[in-house]
This record gives structure tokens, sequence and C-alpha cells, in this order.
């Protein structure tokens, strides 16, 4: 008894100093949020580096198969709609069972849809290989696991956070799209697709040793903030998923938000990561080449979306959306003109500016979900991100369509590029809360 009390009391003589302070211990040199930063920034790169293969794929599955575009742009379409729908849930899911547990799962069904690909002979399979399985695991491992890791972990820097996870993905298809546009054309589809499966189940210890689901699980303060104990599980994860989208779509500012995540999904994931390696094939670059100006977008998407994160912190998350969206709307109408047989350097400059541009919306948008919906700021981030995947899966689909009917892509960049301007008025028009929400509720 005495032994027991003693071990309490030393807990307790422990427990200020990680109510007080965001530091870790001194034996440790960096907090522990940051390490598991990493650890979510690893996972998002091998979960996205299936991602990688549709744009490479469409001209080989089409060649071997018959399949048309329009067919493969269908399984794309469906892998990124479920990608989008999956992802309210999963936050909700990573509150009930923990972000460890809904994460190992996630890794394992993608691995097992691109393993299983190699197999399949009929366009059904493609689509429930890559658009079910893969759709699913890729979906539960979507940006609002990066949110709710952000929101549990992190008080001070949460933009920059964001923006680094951000870019995780765009570090995936650097790693990625050179040595898969390598292995396709030099020893097949197939060879691609199971590297990616490695990819997925090599990450697996990684999280399963390293992820922790809550700062109180090591005794700490958030980063930047004061410690808090563990919330209890949360039971009923579908059904709060689905009463936060019925109250946070009883606000304007939510359909706004939608409706520019969408058009942000139609023209970078459903546009330009599916169709522009077989628009530019079309007009006589070579995959590899192609493929290879895509990774060029991840390096500087890597340092737009970062950065974004940084002005996040800073300026009006609002006018930073209006500006990102003109000016992605205004490069897909000169995009057309740029094609060619060969990289030439305005074809560069376009692919830098893109680039910076690609996915610099997400802190931002996380920025304002935060402010108008509070503690159910991720899980009405996840459904944000369904209208992403939503109008990535439609663009996707459509623009394989296009190209089957008119011979050409050009009408879909034109198409694409007013839309970004629609995006950049609704980002204008949406409401500032002077105020956060109250804890739990919808503003």
């Amino acid at each position: 008894m005495t032994q027991t009390t003693e071990s309490a009391a030393a807990r307790d003589e422990d427990r200020p100093a990680a109510r007080t302070s965001s530091r870790a211990p001194s034996r440790l040199r960096i907090h522990r949020a940051w390490i598991v930063a990493v650890v979510t920034f690893v996972t998002i790169i091998g979960g996205a580096a299936f991602n990688s293969l549709p744009g490479l794929l469409i001209d080989p599955l089409h060649t071997e198969f018959g399949w048309s575009r329009g067919e493969i742009g269908l399984a794309v379409s469906i892998d990124m709609a479920l990608y989008g729908l999956t992802a309210p849930f999963a936050a909700a899911l990573m509150d009930r069972f923990g972000i460890r547990r809904v994460v190992v799962v996630a890794l394992s069904a993608v691995a097992a849809g691109a393993l299983a690909s190699v197999w399949m002979t009929a366009a059904w399979q493609l689509m429930v290989y890559w658009g079910l399985l893969v759709g699913l695991g890729t979906g539960s491992m979507a940006l609002a696991f990066s949110a709710t890791v952000t929101n549990r972990w992190f008080v001070a820097r949460r933009g920059l956070v964001t923006g680094i996870l951000t870019a995780a993905g765009a570090s995936g298809q650097l790693v990625f799209l050179p040595l898969c546009a390598w292995i396709v054309e030099e020893h097949g589809w197939r060879p691609a697709s199971v590297t990616v499966a490695l990819a997925a189940l090599v990450v697996v210890p990684f999280v399963w040793l390293l992820m922790r689901d809550h700062p109180a699980d090591v005794g700490l303060a958030p980063y930047g903030g004061a410690y808090v104990e563990k919330p209890a599980p949360a039971r009923g994860a579908a059904a709060r998923t689905v009463r936060v989208l019925v109250d946070a779509a009883r606000t304007g500012p939510f359909w706004l938000l939608a409706g520019t995540f969408a058009i942000c999904g139609a023209s970078t994931n459903g546009l330009i990561r599916t169709h522009f390696v077989p628009s530019a094939h079309d007009h006589g670059m070579p995959i590899t080449a192609a493929a290879s100006l895509l990774a060029v977008i991840g390096v500087f998407d890597i340092i737009g979306t970062v950065f974004s994160g940084w002005l996040t912190d800073r300026f009006d998350a609002r006018r930073l959306l209006a500006v990102y969206y003109a000016l992605r709307g205004v490069s897909l109408l000169f995009l057309p003109m740029l094609m060619a047989p060969s990289v030439h350097p305005p074809m560069v400059f376009f692919i830098v500016f893109y680039g910076l541009d690609w996915v610099a919306t997400v802190p931002p948008t996380l920025a304002l979900c935060r402010e108008q919906y509070g503690e159910d700021s991720a899980i009405v981030f996840g459904w944000v991100l369904a209208s992403h995947q939503v109008g990535a899966a439609l663009v996707a689909f459509l623009g394989g369509v296009a190209r089957d009917v008119f011979g050409s892509y050009d009408m879909v960049w034109y198409t694409s590029g007013a839309l970004c301007a629609t995006a950049a008025l609704m980002a204008l028009v949406i409401r500032r809360v002077r105020e956060p929400s109250g804890a739990g509720g919808v503003g």
C-alpha cells in the first residue's frame, strides 16, 4: 500500500510540469508532437503512393485490355469519390478506436487493392480493386487524418504543421511518380502496382511503434498549449459524423467551403494528376518526361503548401483562397497552348507556378473550418474534403469521356479554368467569425 501511494505521489509530482508546459522533459530535445507529425508525414507518403499510378496506367491498360479511357476514368473516379466520402467517417473512427488502429487497417487495404489488381482481367475488377479497396484505404488517411493529428497535438503552429502534412502527398508524388513511370516504361504496369503495395506495407510497423493517439498518452500537453486529459472514446462514430454534417449543412460557410474545395479537387487530382500525362503523351511527349514534370509539381507543391501554412497563420484565409484560385484558373487557360512533344521553358514555368498553387488551398480551408466549427472542425473538414474528391471524381471520369468524344483535352482545361475563377469569388463571400465557435458545436 505504501509503495503504491508513493508511486502515485511521484506521478502527481510529475504531472503539473506537463500540465503547465508544452515542452517535453529536458532529456528530450524536441516535443513529442513533432515526432508524431513526422510519423504522420511518412504515413501519408506511403498511402499516397497509389495516387501516382492512375495517370501513368491509362494508356497501358487501354492498350492491353482495350478498355476505354472513360471506363478507366470511372474506376479512378470511384477511388477519388470514396477517398473523400470515407474521410469524415475516418475522423470519427479515430475518435472511437484511435488513430493508430485506423491507419494500420487503412494501409493494409491499400496494399490489398494494389496487389489484387495485378491479377485483374475485367474492367469491373479495376473498379473494385482500385476504386473500392484503395479508395477506402487512402480515404482513411486523407487530410482529415492530418486535421485530427494537428488538432490533438498542436495549439501553436497549426497552420505551419497543416501545410507540412499536406505537402506529404506531394512528397509521395515526388518519390513515386518518376519511379513508377520508369517501372511502367521498362517492366510494365504490374510491377509498379506491386511497388505501391509494398510501400504501404512498409509503413505499417512504423505507425504501430511510433504513433500515439493523444498527448495525454505520454503525459504531455499539446505543443503550445496546456495539458488536457485524454477524452473517453467517442461512441456512435457514424451517427456523430452524419450529425455534424447535418448541423454544418445549415450554415452558409459550409456550402461555400465545400463548393470551392470541389473545384480545387476538380482542377488538381481530377484534372492534372489523372489527365496531364495522357494529354502530354497525345502531343508526342514521352510518358517518363510527362511524369517527371508532375514530380516537379510535387517539389514546388511542398514549398507552396508550407508557405501557405505560414501565410495562413498571419493573413485572412478567405483572401488567400481567392488569390490561389484566381491564379490557378489563369494558368489553366494557357495550358493547351503549352503542350508540345518536348519540354520547353514556358511549360516549365507552368509546372513551377501550378506546383506552388497545387494544394496551397488546404491550410486556409482547414483554418476556416476550425474558425467556423470548433471541435467538430476535423469532421467538417472531412465532409469538405469529400466534396473535393467528388469534384475530382467527376473530372477524372468526364475528362476521359471528353478525350474519347473530342479527341483532345482542350475543352477540359478551359472549363476548369473558368471554374477556378468562380471559386475565387465564392471564397471572398465566406463570412468571418469574430470569436471561435463553442466546443462541440457548429457556428
